[in-house]
């Protein structure tokens, strides 16, 4: 099962070339239970990542286009009146999966946005007053162009809460674009990925997870950063106590992404930028992701790191 991880990034690796980091955070929020935001401009492979996951894991994918017409029924499914039944029944829609693409998410009306709100949330969905449970796991990942805003909706506070993590692709090096030409020259590796586990290996990682050992020392190191982050200059709203939970969580997925059964505070700040910075409101930056980060950067630098045996 601990290797599970490895089979994964492995996998993935043969069609991404480079973006180990990356793929290291949206396996952390996989394992986390949580969902994930990737903002970046277009063609540097957002959607590629996503496909490579999905096809990793012997799972249901569903994608969503947002687009500004559609609707919140487009997203979570609708009732119909069947004239052969003499009823009304239900067709699901596409969030009815375990690995949901949220394409280009900005583009839709905040109306239609909202609809993933209580899948991402609770997990569930509440059509005409029904409620139906989703299926475990259940992981989405989104996507915007943070380049492109005319015609776009800018995602409210209360859904960026929803996501784990906000991250971005690695711009390649020289050598690593070579590498991709010459992968993408006679063949499209995505086609041929196979699937390496199941989603209910999946889910029991994702049990493991909450087992992953924090050192108490750890534990006032976060509600620290989470505590500074609200006194913090230029800052109007830090990070709220939902936030230091879910630096937690993604410090435990990311340290069992690495291998490893317990924390450490590399593993912190590995996932502090990218589950902190767009929980935060700053003053006269207009919610720049740049300066939101820059601001997460020197919190950890502001913060003393505790150093102790973060073994049992």
């Amino acid at each position: 099962m601990e290797k599970i991880p490895s089979l994964i990034k492995e996998n993935i690796g043969k069609v991404m070339v480079g973006q180990e980091n990356t793929v290291n955070l949206l396996l952390a929020a996989l394992l986390a239970g949580g969902h994930v935001l990737i903002e970046d401009v277009p063609g540097m492979g957002k959607t590629v990542l996503a496909r490579s996951l999905a096809k990793s894991v012997n799972a249901g994918f569903g994608r969503i286009q947002f687009t500004p017409d559609l609707l919140p029924s487009d997203v979570t499914g609708l009732n119909f009146f069947d004239q052969k039944k003499g009823e009304f029944v239900f067709s699901p829609g596409p969030v009815f999966c375990n690995i949901l693409l949220a394409d280009e998410i900005n583009r839709a009306t905040p109306r239609t946005q909202s609809s993933l709100l209580e899948c991402m949330a609770e997990q569930q969905v509440t059509v005409d007053g029904v409620t139906r449970t989703l299926e475990s796991p259940f992981f989405v990942i989104a996507t915007q162009n943070p380049v492109e805003t005319l015609g776009t909706y800018p995602l409210p506070e209360a859904q960026l809460d929803r996501f784990l993590m906000r991250i971005s692709m690695e711009p390649p090096t020289k050598r690593q674009e070579i590498a991709i030409l010459e992968r993408f020259r006679d063949a499209e590796p995505l086609q041929s990925l196979e699937a390496v586990c199941t989603k209910e290996e999946i889910a029991s990682l994702q049990e493991s997870v909450r087992k992953i050992y924090v050192h108490p020392a750890l534990m006032e190191y976060l509600a620290g950063l989470s505590q500074a982050s609200r006194e913090f200059r230029n800052v109007e709203l830090g990070v709220s106590p939902r936030g230091t939970l879910a630096l937690l969580r993604a410090s435990q997925a990311y340290a069992l992404v690495q291998g490893r059964e317990f924390v450490t505070p590399e593993d912190v700040k590995g996932v502090a930028v990218p589950v902190l910075a767009h929980r935060l409101s700053v003053s006269g930056a207009m919610n720049s992701t740049a300066v939101q980060k820059q601001v997460v950067e020197e919190l950890l630098h502001s913060v003393e790191v505790p150093t102790e045996e973060w073994t049992k």
